[in-house]
C-alpha cells in the first residue's frame, strides 16, 4: 500500500543547514503523483483511535496524559485552513481539540510580551491544538516589514525556543509545519479567490502587498526554521502544491506524535459488574410489562398457548 512513512516525512525536517531553495514546491517525496490518493487515509484510523485514547484520559484527569501541538505557518494560500478543515477536522473528535488563529495583535496584546497572548492557549494534558498561524509572526512579518529591530528579532528567536523547551517538558509533543507553496501556485489561488463569488471573503488586497515581498518572506521563514527547529519542537518544510501530499504528510506527523505518548485507556473508577446488575434492574416496571405482553402475545401467535401445546 502507497504511504508516506516516518522516515520519508522525517526527510522533510528542517535542520541547521537547511535552505528553502532546495524544497521543489511541486514535489511529492516518497509517493509518485498518481499515489497520492492511495496513501491519504493510511493513518485515519488509527489517528482518530489515538487521539480518543488521548482525550479520554484527559477527561479522567490523568495529568499525564501529554498533548499535542500543531502549529501551522505558511505563506498566503498554503493550505493551513485545508489542514485543520481535512487532517484535524475530519478525523479528530472535535470535543478534545482546540484551535486558534493569531492575527494580528490587539491593543491589549501589543502591552505584553508577544508570547503573553499565546500562552493561554498551549494544550491541556488530553487536547490536541492546532495554531492556524501563530508566535512565529512576531518574527517573520515583523521581521521583513522592519516593525521591530534586528537586536529584538534574535532575542525572540531565543525566546520562542525557551517557551517550546517549557511546553515540551510539560508533556506537550510540538509538530511546526510550513506548507511550501510556489510563487506560481499562490498566484492561481488568489486568482480564484477573485473570480469565484464564493472565495471573495478569503481574498485580502494585503496579500499582494505580501506577495510582492515574496523573497523577503521566503529568507525570513528560512532563517526562523533554522533558528527554532530542535529536537523536541522540530520545523518540517513540506512541498504543498499538491495540498493533499501535504496533509497526508501531516497525518503521518500527526499519527507519531500521538503514538509517542504511549497512552492506554484509562481504567474505570466503578465496578463494571456491579454497573451491568444495574443496568438490568434499571428497566422501569411498566416497561418490562410491556415486553412481556409483547412476548405473550407473540407465542398466542406462534401456537404456542398451552391450550395449544395440549
Amino acid at each position: 500500500m502507497a504511504k508516506v512513512t516516518i522516515e520519508e516525512a522525517e526527510s522533510l525536517r528542517v535542520g541547521p543547514d537547511f535552505e528553502i531553495a532546495s524544497v521543489d514546491p511541486a514535489s511529492t517525496p516518497g509517493l509518485s503523483d498518481g499515489n497520492v490518493d492511495g496513501a491519504y487515509s493510511d493513518f485515519d484510523e488509527e489517528i482518530a483511535e489515538l487521539q480518543e485514547c488521548l482525550y479520554a484520559n484527559g477527561r479522567a484527569g490523568n495529568e499525564n496524559a501529554g498533548s499535542v501541538l500543531l502549529v501551522l505557518q505558511g505563506m498566503d494560500t498554503s493550505g493551513k485552513g485545508g489542514i485543520v478543515r481535512n487532517v484535524v477536522g475530519d478525523v479528530m473528535d472535535p470535543q478534545g481539540v482546540h484551535i486558534k488563529a493569531f492575527g494580528k495583535p490587539t491593543e491589549e496584546e501589543r502591552k505584553h510580551d508577544f508570547l503573553w497572548r499565546i500562552r493561554p492557549h498551549l494544550p491541556e494534558p488530553g487536547v490536541v491544538s492546532v495554531f492556524d498561524r501563530s508566535h512565529y509572526e512576531d518574527v517573520l512579518v515583523q521581521r521583513v516589514k522592519n516593525m521591530a529591530s534586528p537586536e529584538e528579532i534574535e532575542r525572540r528567536y531565543e525566546a520562542i525556543v525557551d517557551f517550546e523547551n517549557e511546553a515540551a517538558a510539560n508533556g506537550t509533543k510540538i509538530i511546526k509545519v510550513m506548507p511550501h507553496i510556489s510563487q506560481d501556485f499562490q498566484k492561481e489561488n488568489l486568482r480564484k479567490r477573485l473570480e469565484r463569488e464564493d472565495k471573495h471573503w478569503k481574498y485580502n488586497p494585503g496579500d499582494i502587498d505580501d506577495r510582492q515581498l515574496w523573497d523577503e518572506y521566503q529568507k525570513a521563514y528560512e532563517i526562523a526554521m533554522t533558528r527554532t527547529s530542535t529536537d523536541v519542537a522540530p520545523w518540517y518544510c513540506i512541498p504543498s502544491d499538491d495540498k493533499d501530499y501535504c496533509r497526508t504528510v501531516v497525518k503521518t506527523l500527526l499519527a507519531r506524535a500521538l503514538r509517542e505518548l504511549d497512552l492506554s485507556w484509562p481504567e474505570p473508577d466503578f465496578d463494571i459488574e456491579t454497573e451491568l446488575t444495574r443496568l438490568e434492574e434499571s428497566q422501569s416496571p411498566r416497561h418490562r410489562g410491556v415486553i412481556c405482553r409483547a412476548m405473550s402475545g407473540t407465542r398466542s401467535e406462534s401456537g404456542w398457548s398451552s391450550s395449544s401445546r395440549r
